[in-house]
């Protein structure tokens, strides 16, 4: 055995979930020192790579720091006790490229010794941990489960500005910016160009950040998230929208079941299962029961976080459920596109999902008078949405649509208490680096 320079190019590559195919076999691996130990006369490198953990054993070795990454040439023999049930005997051990100081966070402790504002501080390393991969590896899986279903389903995906001239839901909660000597903003949503661009496709959905300037340093918020956005055409009501809705994640659930088990297994989750029909109920009838069933008093106009979580919990008990859509929201909860319904309703909804809205959707104005008439009622500058109106003087269909924080669906999925530890390098009120 021996460390040395040489390129043992005559082998390809092995993946550490494949060591099984490989007993008795000589393997090359690639990957991160996860741990080390040295006992003397025997050297004991955890590897890690993208499929998970192995064992490598020799002798000889002069061990570099941990997350340098390596090169290991050995034979695979079955071990008990080794990760995977193998471990790879060293014949020959390069470093491809040394870490020059102790990483400040040892990755293999992170669960039970680090502060968690130190892992989001040090996560440009923190983020290389197992679970920190396989929160970020479902939620990658969970968005392109979400673009394959659309697209069997006929739907285009469209890509919209990130910098605008206004606000979507009437200029609350910006990011301005300068833009060449004139005001500008970050978009909060890509709903006033998702609502155009069905008069052009018809069905269209985009993958993007939004961006929303809110004050608050909450578990389940952030200034920058994913924003997976749906918009549909020539529907008949809200009912098209939450059926469509239904179906998708239905199939984003299929996906993660698939390809995914090992993730949710290493985080102690399980997938729900998402119901042939997800019940349905209107907002006042909501905030009713948790008040009845519960004792608990509904603030504000919505439901706060209390009465979602109850609401849920009713759900789960009563049908089995881990889903729930909130539905006729009164116009002063909706923003001024939504469509009315009777009396001072919408036709606007909420989903709820293990306690916590994950999305908000609904059916859109797309009468011209009547959006004029609405943004009149909402004490909006009609010259500043003159761009967003102009379209619907030409023909727009009845259409609506939903967005989903891919984020917080990932935490909620994967029982991840804080938001911020959803997303590779999140972006909260305190928190702009790295």
């Amino acid at each position: 055995m021996t460390q040395t320079e040489a390129q043992p190019t005559h082998l390809p590559r092995t993946l550490t979930r494949d060591l099984a195919q490989h007993e008795g076999q000589q393997v090359r691996l690639q990957g991160f020192v996860h741990a080390r130990r040295d006992l003397g006369g025997v050297q004991f490198v955890v590897l890690r790579d993208v499929s998970g953990l192995t064992q490598c054993v020799g002798s000889g070795l002069s061990l570099p720091l941990a997350e340098s990454s390596v090169e290991v040439v050995g034979t695979v023999k079955a071990h008990p006790k080794a990760p995977g049930g193998f471990e790879v005997q060293i014949e020959v051990f390069q470093v491809i490229s040394a870490a020059v100081e102790p990483a400040p966070v040892e990755i293999p402790k992170m669960e039970w010794n680090v502060n968690p504002e130190t892992m989001l501080d040090y996560r440009v390393v923190t983020v290389r941990g197992l679970k920190e991969r396989a929160a970020l590896k479902v939620q990658a899986e969970l968005v392109a489960a979400f673009r394959d279903h659309l697209s069997t389903e006929g739907f285009t995906e469209i890509s919209t500005p990130k910098i605008v001239s206004a606000g979507a839901e009437g200029g609350a909660n910006l990011f301005p910016i300068d833009y060449f000597g004139h005001p500008a903003y970050l978009a909060q949503s890509p709903q006033l160009y998702k609502q155009i661009m069905v008069g052009v496709f018809e069905r269209v959905f985009e993958v993007a950040p939004v961006y929303r300037a809110e004050e608050h340093a909450t578990s389940r918020h952030l200034n920058e998230y994913l924003s997976l956005d749906v918009e549909m055409g020539f529907i008949q009501d809200e009912e098209d929208v939450m059926a469509l809705e239904n179906r998708l994640l239905a199939s984003i659930m299929a996906r993660l079941k698939e390809r995914c088990a090992a993730e949710f297994a290493l985080l102690g989750a399980t997938i729900p299962e998402v119901p042939a029909h997800i019940p349905r109920i209107p907002l006042m009838e909501a905030r009713a029961l948790v008040t009845e069933k519960y004792g608990h008093a509904v603030g504000g106009k919505d439901l706060d976080p209390e009465a979602e979580r109850l609401l849920s919990q009713h759900y789960a008990d009563t049908e089995g459920s881990d889903f729930v859509f909130v539905t006729k929201y009164p116009r002063a909860a909706r923003p001024f596109y939504a469509h009315p319904d009777e009396g001072d309703l919408t036709r606007g909804f909420d989903l709820l999902f293990r306690g916590i809205e994950i999305t908000s959707g609904g059916q859109r104005i797309h009468d011209h008078a009547m959006l004029m008439d609405s943004i009149a009622a909402y004490k909006l500058n009609p010259e500043s949405l003159a761009g967003y109106t102009e379209v619907f003087k030409y023909g727009m269909p009845p259409h609506g649509g939903f967005a989903i924080g891919a984020e917080r669906l990932t935490a909620k999925l994967l029982g991840i208490a804080n938001v911020r530890y959803a997303r590779a390098f999140p972006r909260d009120r305190h928190r702009l680096t790295p």
